[in-house]
């Protein structure tokens, strides 16, 4: 049995670069060996989680699917540049999306916390019940007040915090994302955080 699956093992796959998904490299290889069809499975694997990544930064879905083609395609043809021992794939898409999104927001991104959540837990929480885009078009009194307070921080301190806070990405791999160092990752979040609270205190109670 072991004798097989050492046979069946891509000569590739027996040293996988740091970062590498073994799933997805062996798509990655299959697309750059020319396969048509490894492209559409790449594609099927990270379409749904960059698709709710633009929609959260833009708010608007025409221009959400747009981002998401784009950054697709520009993939695409730059995917032999690649590097798996410098980040994972997911990372380098979003790196891609997010920096797609800066020239295609239309809208403030106006994500959804909750409420009391964000005011009595510390700066490094995620929010599990981030809600879907058709549910964020129905919010609560409570979340009106945070999607307003969003409106005010800066594009950089939102992106880092949906990275954070709804996708759980490390501050090392915002950094990676958003094209800066950890520490500057990490002091946006605090940044963001301690804004959102400072602006929501005196609704804790409403």
């Amino acid at each position: 049995m072991s004798s097989l699956s050492n046979h069946t093992l891509q000569p590739w796959q027996a040293d996988l670069p740091t970062y590498a998904n073994p799933q997805s490299q062996a798509l990655i290889q299959r697309c750059l060996a020319g396969e048509e069809s490894a492209y559409v499975g790449l594609y099927n694997e990270y379409a749904g989680m960059i698709y709710r990544l633009c929609v959260s930064l833009l708010q608007h879905r025409e221009d959400a699917e747009e981002v998401l083609q784009d950054s697709f395609e520009y993939a695409f043809r730059r995917l032999d540049q690649y590097d798996a021992n410098k980040s994972a794939f997911k990372t380098w898409l979003y790196r891609i999306a997010v920096s797609r999104c800066h020239n295609k927001r239309r809208r403030k991104w106006l994500p959804t916390f909750s409420l009391s959540h964000l005011l009595t837990q510390g700066q490094d929480v995620t929010d599990q019940d981030a809600p879907t885009p058709a549910e964020a078009m129905q919010l609560t009194e409570k979340q009106q007040v945070v999607w307003d307070a969003i409106q005010n921080l800066s594009d950089k301190l939102r992106e880092t915090a949906v990275l954070r806070y709804y996708e759980g990405f490390s501050f090392v791999e915002i950094g990676q994302i958003v094209g800066v160092p950890t520490k500057t990752a990490e002091s946006r979040m605090r940044l963001a955080h301690n804004a959102l609270r400072e602006a929501l205190a005196e609704q804790i109670e409403q």
